[in-house]
């Protein structure tokens, strides 16, 4: 199991509880590295509402995922308990971010590390099938939400 230094709330990034379905497990007993995905699908439609409000969501207007990298640290099993996903900022460009994610247990005051994970998102107007540019308020509400690259085991050699 990963451990991680407790960080002061202060410094938190933005923390959602996620929960888990029994059809998250494959047939090995833990949960599926593709239901991961939908895991961490789950805590942007959640954080996004949160950042961006329910008026003004930035999924509304429509966002496509350009890609993901996850590094899977210990195996997740089942169990009724929702598991944590911190969620952070980790960098802008003129059509999109990034995202970073440690997905957590609750139960270990959050020091069991089960994945660490960034995805790549572009703002996407379906009507013209042509990236958007990120407005000037967008850039705000990112930019409070901002922290450090995710830290990969490939890139702490």
């Amino acid at each position: 199991m990963s451990q991680v230094e407790p960080v002061p709330e202060t410094t938190r990034p933005y923390r959602t509880e996620v929960p888990l379905r029994w059809s998250d497990m494959d047939a090995y007993g833990h949960v599926n590295n593709v239901q991961y995905l939908r895991l961490l699908e789950d805590a942007r439609v959640i954080g996004f509402r949160e950042w961006f409000g329910e008026d003004r969501s930035l999924l509304d207007a429509g966002v496509v995922v350009s890609r993901h990298e996850i590094e899977y640290l210990a195996p997740l099993t089942y169990r009724p308990q929702p598991i944590e996903v911190d969620m952070w900022v980790t960098s802008v460009h003129g059509a999109g971010f990034n995202l970073g994610y440690a997905v957590r247990d609750p139960e270990s005051l959050g020091e069991t590390v089960y994945a660490l994970a960034e995805t790549g998102l572009v703002l996407y107007d379906f009507k013209t099938a042509s990236p958007r540019r990120l407005t000037k308020d967008d850039r705000a509400v990112l930019a409070t939400h901002a922290g450090d690259a995710v830290a990969f085991r490939w890139s702490r050699r």
